[in-house]
């Protein structure tokens, strides 16, 4: 066992205190300095000495600046330098001293005189702390064959004194194969690894994800530790605990065609003219035509996302989906010269500029004529007029299509009318108007493309039994296509 005398720094005097003590101030003289450090010593001694070498203490209760070590079974100093944080301020520095603690300048050196049975002299690397023991000439000379007697825990150096035994070094310690060896002064201590708690003499997993939220979105326990997950659509972030967004859109574009980013997700769009399939993602084409028979006025035509309406032969598009009748005689008239073109719905005919037929001749524009000196019209009408005329396929009924009118008036006549020949299907009727003219009215539909040749009469009669007739040759052509 050791005891130090008072404490001096080199260049500046210090008084020692204890934790409860100031520091004290003012001037004294050489010899008082001298006879206080020598009381001051004698006190320190005999109180290290009541503390320290009893081995039969039987109280725990130790002086200000003393702890009671159990393992020893005395008092111990307590080192304040450690276990106050800032003990000292102003840039000064804390050295240790029985029962309490100095705060000296950082420059200064420490020098304590310790009373040991060879001189000796050794420097503390903490503080600057220089420990010498001057040998006193007066005492006996030391017994190199004395050994010191260790408390549990310490054992004899080879410099006789007692050093603290590293039970975790030397695997002298009972600690469980899933604890840590901490090493203390004189003893060890059995800790948990970093994630365990200790819970009797075994240690258990802390579950962190029951304490405070460490995670952003869910939490996962493992042995030790424990990992944060992010919900679907997110990531963790550089600190592994909270979730950002990702942008699907940016990193891999899922969709086929238009990408959204939302918030932990995102949604594909499809262009005009598609539509999302049933995975959400990629893209089908719309079947216009499907959705309505009268997208187009013939035909529709689907195409990768749009559609198109087409015409039959003799029709061209107009607007996008109608269609209209080409009129061939004025782009492409293919008749001869002595044919006429007659174009009609969805396609033209030529006919022949002399329509007359024997015994007729013509007389003017489609106008045949039977000479009265000719005895063979006397039993035919006397003229005969050429006319054409297109109607569309599927036409409703009834439906007035064509009017005959007389173009010369006679006194004292009356005019009937009736149709002479090509309605014997019953096709047509012909309705009198007045006394000059009549309407041909459709009764039943016609579907083409088909020709229809009618002979339209008119019978003259005057009041004195002349009788005359004329007939006006109607020709009608039906379209295919009802448009």
């Amino acid at each position: 066992m050791f005891t130090k005398e008072p404490v001096w720094s080199a260049g500046a005097a210090a008084q020692p205190r204890s934790p409860s003590s100031g520091r004290g101030s003012g001037a004294a003289s050489p010899r008082f300095t001298m006879l206080t450090a020598m009381f001051l010593a004698a006190l320190i001694l005999i109180t290290v000495h009541s503390q320290e070498t009893e081995e039969t203490i039987t109280y725990t209760q130790c002086t200000d600046g003393y702890e009671w070590d159990p393992v020893r079974q005395r008092c111990k100093d307590i080192d304040e330098c450690e276990i106050v944080p800032d003990a000292c301020k102003g840039g000064m520095k804390c050295v240790n001293h029985y029962g309490g603690y100095l705060c000296l300048p950082r420059t200064a050196q420490i020098i304590v005189n310790e009373r040991d049975e060879a001189a000796a002299e050794s420097t503390s690397g903490r503080n600057n702390v220089i420990r010498r023991t001057p040998a006193d000439p007066q005492r006996a000379p030391p017994n190199p064959t004395h050994q010191i007697q260790c408390a549990a825990g310490y054992e004899q150096s080879d410099h006789n004194v007692c050093q603290d035994i590293d039970e975790c070094a030397t695997g002298a310690h009972n600690c469980r194969a899933d604890q840590v060896c901490v090493n203390l002064r004189g003893s060890f201590s059995c800790q948990c690894p970093p994630g365990y708690q200790k819970r009797g003499d075994q240690c258990v997993d802390v579950d962190e994800c029951t304490l405070p939220p460490y995670c952003h979105h869910r939490c996962v326990n493992t042995p030790g530790s424990y990992y944060c997950q992010c919900n679907a659509g997110f990531q963790l972030a550089s600190n592994n605990h909270t979730c950002v967004d990702i942008n699907e859109c940016d990193a891999n574009n899922p969709c086929a065609q238009q990408c959204y980013n939302i918030l932990g997700s995102f949604i594909c769009q499809c262009n005009p003219g598609f539509e999302l399939s049933s995975d959400r993602i990629n893209c089908e084409d719309t079947d216009e035509c499907r959705t309505s028979s009268y997208i187009c006025q013939y035909q529709c035509v689907n195409e990768p996302g749009k559609f198109s309406c087409v015409c039959p032969e003799g029709y061209q598009v107009v607007g996008g989906r109608t269609c209209q009748d080409i009129n061939e005689c004025e782009t492409t008239n293919e008749c001869r010269e002595d044919e006429i073109c007659w174009n009609y719905h969805g396609g033209f005919r030529c006919y022949p500029r002399n329509p007359c037929q024997e015994p007729y001749v013509l007389t003017s524009e489609n106008r045949c004529v039977c000479p009265v000196s000719n005895a063979i019209c006397r039993e035919l009408p006397y003229s005969v007029v050429h006319k054409y005329m297109s109607i569309r396929s599927d036409r409703t009924v009834p439906s007035d299509i064509f009017q005959i009118q007389a173009t010369t008036i006679y006194p004292n006549t009356i005019n009937t009318f009736r149709i002479k020949s090509g309605n014997e299907n019953g096709e047509f009727y012909l309705r009198q108007t007045s006394a000059v003219s009549a309407m041909l009215v459709l009764v039943k539909s016609l579907s083409g493309p088909r020709e229809h040749i009618v002979d339209l009469e008119m019978l003259t009669v005057n009041s004195l039994n002349y009788r005359t007739s004329s007939v006006l040759r109607l020709t009608i052509i039906v379209g295919p296509y009802a448009f």
